[in-house]
């Protein structure tokens, strides 16, 4: 933990005072976005470090709301879905490790692969599961991932 004054989140009353971001995509009629996953872990610093420095997650928040209270939010490149790190909030307070199977999709799984090694992720090898491509990685708590290459998609 450090000694930083906790940062105070500010939510507008007014939808007005928020300001237009082009890069959000409006949510249409009928969809359900899944934009954040909790990923649950013992040391929030550890697992920052290992999501922006090994995997090159982009932080996009790091705030201490309250007391005790505190978010980290990355997100993986090209993603819309982003992770969550939290402590302090009973709703999101899940056992270290527990995450199984999260996919991050890639055009060129070879590539990703050795763009993580190369920044110390440890990943195991590219397995064909009948035309689909995945290769196994988990973070320092044991939450696990998978990157998935398939090649209809490029």
């Amino acid at each position: 933990m450090t000694d930083a004054q906790p940062t105070q989140t500010e939510i507008p009353t007014d939808l007005a005072d928020i300001p237009a971001n082009p890069t959000n995509p409006p949510v249409p009629p009928g969809a359900f976005l899944l934009e954040l996953v909790p990923v649950p872990v013992k040391d929030i610093d550890r697992a920052k470090a290992f999501y922006a420095d090994r995997l090159g997650f982009n932080v996009d928040v790091d705030v201490r709301p309250a007391d005790g209270v505190r978010f980290v939010q990355l997100t993986p490149p090209g993603s819309a879905c982003s992770i969550t790190l939290a402590e302090g909030v009973p709703s999101l307070d899940m056992p270290a490790g527990t995450l199984r199977g999260l996919h991050l999709v890639v055009s060129d799984i070879e590539e990703a692969r050795a763009a993580l090694i190369e920044r110390g992720a440890d990943v195991g090898p590219v397995e064909d599961l009948g035309g689909v491509y995945y290769a196994r990685f988990a973070d320092p708590d044991g939450n696990t991932w998978t990157l998935q290459h398939m090649p209809w998609r490029v």
